[in-house]
């Protein structure tokens, strides 16, 4: 087996999955329209929020509304995203249109607290597990996409952001009760989404500067088990003057682990220059599984 061949069929084992994973992303969100929302009469955001409001208004057909609208999306994605992405949207969104027009899913519950948050549970689940394999449900998500990639924004805050006024129309339109419940619904969803697509577990960023950087740096890979990088300063300026040829120390640490490290530190070098910094996306290294002390 040659080279190219091998890589050929890894990329369609690789579409093959994202493809289950995408169909699972449709299913999940379909529930929580289907079973949760829009038996209850809330609402969704973006697209998806506008043909339910259009619907409840003048009884336009939600999958048709859902198609025409996204196309605007489609096309942004198609010059400013990947081609590729916009073929998987487009799959997405026609499976998902179908499924909101043919399927229905048994009424879990009319409880309207409870159709807030677990609507937006299962419906951020499908949005983040779709968002993960390049794809979207809903043509909206698309801006959240591209701001998310040009500016670092979180795509939960984004699509939230753009719903604002969506919701505003809803409380002046259909009712209070009922724009105020789908806003629940929607920071649930917009919650899920983010954490689905940038993980559960937080991680910090740290950065030492300290003249004891030696044994910051064994206390560091010994009592705390983390890994790190080590950069080779040449010039320092601060109160005690210039310093010459010294060490930074880089470690990504998770969250829970901020005031163990603050303190390794303290207890060597009670004066060192420390910065700390939410991480957004990360890749490879050391993370999961810290360091053994045997290492």
């Amino acid at each position: 087996m040659n080279k190219h061949t091998s890589t050929h069929r890894d990329q369609i084992a690789q579409s093959f999955y994202e493809c289950i994973q995408i169909a699972l992303g449709v299913l999940l969100a379909s529930i929580g329209l289907k079973a949760f929302l829009l038996p209850n009469g809330f609402l969704d955001g973006g697209v998806t929020g506008i043909a339910i409001l259009l619907n409840s208004l003048f009884d336009i057909n939600i999958s048709i509304v859902l198609l025409l609208l996204s196309i605007p999306f489609l096309i942004l994605a198609y010059f400013t995203i990947s081609k590729y992405m916009v073929f998987k949207s487009l799959i997405s969104i026609i499976s998902f249109a179908v499924f909101i027009q043919f399927e229905n899913f048994e009424v879990v519950t009319s409880d309207k607290l409870l159709t807030s948050i677990f609507g937006g549970l299962f419906l951020g689940l499908g949005i983040g597990i779709t968002i993960k394999n390049e794809a979207v449900l809903d043509g909206s998500e698309i801006l959240g996409i591209y701001l998310n990639r040009h500016f670092g924004l979180g795509i939960g805050k984004v699509t939230l952001f753009f719903n604002s006024i969506l919701f505003i129309i809803t409380a002046i339109i259909v009712s209070k009760e009922t724009a105020m419940y789908s806003i629940l619904a929607f920071l649930v969803t917009a919650k899920i989404t983010d954490l689905t697509i940038e993980g559960f577990e937080n991680f910090i960023g740290v950065m030492i500067v300290s003249k004891k950087y030696d044994q910051v740096k064994e206390a560091i890979t010994t009592r705390l088990g983390s890994g790190l990088t080590v950069f080779n300063a040449v010039h320092g300026y601060g109160k005690q003057g210039k310093t010459q040829n010294f060490e930074v120390i880089h470690t990504i640490i998770n969250r829970i682990e901020i005031g163990k490290i603050n303190k390794i530190i303290d207890q060597i070098d009670p004066n060192a220059f420390v910065i700390e910094y939410d991480v957004n996306h990360i890749k490879g290294g050391v993370l999961r599984r810290y360091l053994s002390k045997n290492k």
